[in-house]
């Protein structure tokens, strides 16, 4: 009979992440304690991500990855706060109205870690200047990209090129239209359902010859088609109803999905989070 594994921290274990707890990382504390060994912090310290677009799942997103002790950050987005994003959004205030929405996101995320190495770029991704956001940072490789692009063409783009470049992405699809939090699901692309977001995506990967191994968080709810209305402008083709919650919901399950990939530091492409191979716990 095989002696069941020891999954505990060892002593001298503790003892780092006691030490780590202290001082500048004392802030880490309930993290260290989670991810029970400092090699896991690390490479959570150690990793760099590009969040594209920081609106209402992104700013979530970058928010979450700051708190779980990312090191490296890119963000990418031009918009300014509107009074309509204050019903989601977690950089729209009354008083941030008119701001840009990086400034305000790199306030915060500084004054959760000031140590977090932000590169922050000011503009929207095209689809002919993807592949100037994926350069290292600071020297660092992306080890993951998180898009929460609303625009078609430029979304489609970066995932593809994502691809190409070998560099594992979790996508957002539509938050929109719907109001069922537990619905909320990740899964690959091709097994998305009940989003046209998601089907549009498919559609133009499969084009490119992308049929699989893209990681998306999408809901299986089915959309309130009376949410929506029609809206031609520069970067939107509808506007789409939306709920306080569900683009938290929808952040908080891509920055999980880098995360618990990081920590589980297997290097290859993220599916479902079934709990096959989560953190000990």
């Amino acid at each position: 009979m095989n002696p069941t594994p020891n999954h505990g921290t060892t002593m001298t274990e503790q003892t780092t992440i006691d030490d780590t707890a202290r001082g500048n990382s004392a802030w880490l504390e309930r993290t260290t304690l989670m991810l029970k060994t400092p090699d896991r912090l690390s490479r959570l310290r150690d990793a760099a991500v590009l969040v594209a677009g920081v609106g209402g799942v992104g700013g979530v997103v970058a928010e979450l990855l700051a708190r779980a002790g990312i090191g490296r950050i890119r963000l990418i987005d031009a918009d300014t706060v509107q009074p309509s994003n204050r019903n989601r959004q977690i950089v729209a205030l009354s008083s941030t109205e008119g701001m840009k929405k990086v400034d305000i996101i790199t306030r915060r995320l500084l004054d959760i870690n000031p140590e977090l190495i932000l590169d922050i770029k000011d503009d929207f991704i095209e689809p002919e200047t993807v592949d100037d956001v994926l350069t290292p940072i600071e020297g660092k490789t992306l080890d993951f990209i998180v898009d929460a692009i609303d625009t078609l063409a430029c979304k489609t783009a970066l995932i593809h090129k994502a691809h190409e470049n070998g560099i594992r992405v979790v996508s957002s699809m539509g938050a929109g239209a719907k109001l069922d939090p537990t619905m909320v699901r990740i899964a690959d692309l091709s097994d998305s359902r009940f989003c046209p977001l998601a089907k549009a995506v498919r559609r133009i990967l499969r084009r490119e010859g992308l049929t699989s191994g893209v990681t998306v968080v999408y809901s299986d709810e089915r959309p309130d088609r009376e949410a929506m209305r029609e809206e031609r402008s520069r970067n939107k083709a509808s506007i789409v109803g939306t709920i306080s919650y569900m683009p938290w919901v929808f952040g908080s399950f891509c920055a999980a999905a880098v995360v618990q990939a990081l920590v589980r530091d297997h290097g290859g492409t993220i599916s479902a989070l079934d709990g096959s191979d989560v953190v000990d716990g």
